[in-house]
């Protein structure tokens, strides 16, 4: 489909969804949004729902502004996936033990490392830089500065909800492994302190939803967010190269006879704001459960822990800032999926699985999300499809 134009106080809003089957709360949501003073463009993806301040699956294009709820609380939070030279046939009948290797070498849930992993000794991660990133560090606000130690421990950590490490298999029969994390408890943090920070600023004060508070160009709140929003994307972007190099070390012990061999890996975030041109005019581009899908460029839509996923190339459609779905998209809330599913269904609907299929995470189950098939038909405009994935082993926190 191509979008749908809705009218917006001050830009329209596009649309590649159908407006009828977005809920009352997102759409108010979305024209909150429009009302703000130095929005610049609204486009929504077809997995878009509520979120807080600004939904999910959007995209929010301003000028000299910039929304740090609108950008999220896991700030660079992301996919990674690799295709490795393993085939379906390589795969032993029993994925248990595949699993367990997997959850044993990357820390899951609240879970860290015991101490810093050398990432000297992890395959094919980009060090060039890396020390610098850290000396950055004593740049971060103040009051998250404490949080060092506990940040070199979770780097190479998957987190809990809906991120994940999965193995799956093409249609082609060839092996990928997936994962999709972000910048862990840190970024949280650094979030949570600058959301608080603009939501006091006089500027903010009129807004129709406090949670749409900006920080401002040229002012030492916007430079000092800048600072840390930029450093925990970084962060993000090493930590799933930290636990895309642990996940290879495993695939390359448990199959040391196939001799494995990795494509280069394909990442991207979906929680982050990026600089970019539209119109001769600079923007900051906010990306909240959304892709960059310019000319190209390769990107990873997930659908659920029981359902297919799709690496895809962006087309550049500018319509759209360039950007594309970020995943199926929450078709329910947590806490409805818990009423409403049982472990028992958790298991139906993952059935050919290895994965957890007990109460802890039944709030993830695929019945929880849109189908994903339907949330890529919706943006044909926006990706082409490379390949699509079904995930054999799915590891949650």
């Amino acid at each position: 489909m191509s979008y749908v134009e809705m009218p917006g106080a001050r830009v329209p809003i596009r649309m590649w969804a159908d407006p009828e089957s977005v809920e009352e709360v997102a759409l108010r949501q979305l024209r909150n949004v429009a009302t703000l003073p130095w929005i610049k463009g609204l486009a929504v993806m077809p997995d878009v729902h509520f979120g807080k301040g600004a939904t999910v699956g959007s995209v929010i294009a301003m000028a000299g502004a910039v929304c740090p709820a609108a950008v999220g609380v896991d700030i660079g939070c992301g996919m990674s996936a690799v295709r490795t030279s393993l085939t379906e046939n390589d795969l032993p009948g029993d994925l248990s033990r595949l699993r367990s290797q997997i959850e044993a070498a990357i820390p899951v849930g609240r879970a860290m490392h015991d101490e810093p992993v050398d990432p000297a000794r992890v395959h094919a991660f980009p060090t060039a830089g890396f020390d610098d990133f850290w000396a950055r560090f004593d740049g971060v606000a103040e009051a998250v500065r404490f949080r060092r130690e506990r940040a070199t421990k979770q780097l190479g950590s998957l987190g809990g909800g809906n991120h994940f490490c999965e193995v799956c298999v093409d249609t082609e029969g060839a092996v990928w492994l997936m994962l999709h994390s972000g910048s862990r408890n840190i970024g949280k943090e650094l979030a949570e302190y600058h959301i608080g920070q603009a939501q006091k600023l006089p500027h903010n004060q009129g807004l129709v939803d406090r949670d749409l508070a900006v920080f401002v160009r040229d002012t030492p709140q916007m430079a000092d967010y800048r600072h840390d929003l930029f450093w925990a994307q970084e962060y993000a972007k090493y930590n799933r190269a930290l636990m895309m190099g642990l996940f290879q070390d495993v695939v390359r012990k448990e199959f040391k006879k196939a001799r494995p061999v990795f494509d280069p890996v394909i990442s991207c975030h979906h929680n982050y704001v990026a600089e970019e041109r539209y119109d001769g005019v600079d923007l900051l581009v906010t990306r909240k459960g959304a892709i960059r899908a310019g000319g190209g460029e390769y990107g990873i839509i997930p659908g659920s822990m029981g359902t297919g996923s799709y690496i895809v190339k962006g087309l550049g459609n500018e319509k759209s800032f360039n950007s594309a779905s970020h995943g199926a998209g929450r078709r329910m809330s947590r806490n409805a999926a818990k009423r409403r599913y049982s472990a028992r269904d958790l298991e139906e609907q993952t059935r050919g699985v290895e994965c957890r299929k007990d109460s802890g995470v039944v709030d993830e189950i695929p019945g929880a999300y849109k189908p994903i098939e339907r949330v890529i038909d919706q943006q044909r405009d926006l990706v082409e499809v490379v390949a699509k994935l079904k995930q054999v082993v799915c590891v949650k926190g």
